[in-house]
């Protein structure tokens, strides 16, 4: 079957981005269409221009006889700030205020719109690095681990407080909780991460960091090592914190309850990544 141009356009770019960071050889796409390889270089420096000028992504090419393009996440500083911007905005809305002084973000990760523009920003800083697996810990980070884990097309592998039947057999740690200075305890499933496995840890919410140190316990026990840390939200006012490097969308910088006011702030994500905010 021969495809149009402007067919072969539109198939070719929903392919690519279907399968980020997946190494597609250029003779797939000459056999899928009948086209020579010369006809799908022009296509493809085509997709890679509007993908790059719309701050979705880019095309990454790769030379020799094994070589192919590949898509990598990629979104633009401009749209990335427009987002936190808004984010920020909508946690520090008073209403999101619960007894304790905690906040109510359920919405906001049940919301995949939300979920899936913060999963993108936080694969973009991500998208070159060596990455086999995403992890987090269960629940509430789950919507936006599986997020970037699509972004990067690896698999996500979720830390349990409790043991399951269904996880078969597993690796439990103590860990020292940052805020609350209690022992807990997590699990993970001795069939989930490969020895080895390079991991980049995401989570909704960062106070001290004690979760965070826990998973990195636990990454020890499989012999597989840090390839990041990134939260969503972060608490500022922390004495002591566990965690030095990772990057953050949003920022809380102050909760009043008397006053019902909760001030939110951009995250280091801009600063991290060498950009400045």
């Amino acid at each position: 079957m021969k495809f149009r141009r402007s067919e072969r356009l539109i198939d070719m770019t929903h392919y690519l981005l279907e399968r980020p960071r997946e190494l597609v050889p250029l003779t797939f796409f000459a056999e899928r269409y009948s086209s020579a390889k010369s006809s799908i270089s022009e296509d493809l420096a085509i997709i890679k221009e509007t993908l790059e000028n719309r701050g979705v992504g880019t095309l990454q090419t790769v030379p020799g006889a094994a070589g192919g393009v590949k898509f990598l996440v990629k979104m633009s500083d401009e749209h990335a700030k427009l987002f936190i911007e808004e984010l920020c905005e909508l946690i520090a809305k008073p209403d999101r205020l619960l007894p304790g002084g905690y906040l109510y973000l359920a919405d906001i990760l049940g919301n995949p719109s939300i979920v899936e523009t913060a999963g993108k920003i936080i694969a973009s800083a991500y998208a070159s690095a060596k990455i086999d697996v995403v992890m987090t810990v269960a629940t509430k980070g789950i919507p936006l681990a599986y997020a970037v884990a699509t972004q990067l097309n690896v698999p996500l592998v979720i830390v349990r407080r409790d043991s399951k039947v269904t996880e078969g057999p597993t690796v439990s740690i103590n860990y020292v909780s940052g805020s609350a200075k209690r022992i807990q305890s997590m699990l993970l499933s001795k069939r989930s991460l490969a020895e080895g496995s390079r991991v980049l840890i995401v989570d909704d919410f960062m106070k001290a960091g004690g979760t965070v140190v826990g998973m990195v316990s636990l990454l020890e026990e499989f012999n597989a090592s840090v390839a990041g840390i990134a939260v969503l939200v972060e608490s500022e006012k922390i004495e002591e914190r566990l965690v030095d490097e990772y990057i953050s969308l949003v920022q809380l910088a102050d909760v009043d309850v008397k006053e019902r006011r909760i001030k939110v702030k951009e995250g280091n994500y801009f600063k991290r990544n060498g950009i400045e905010g």
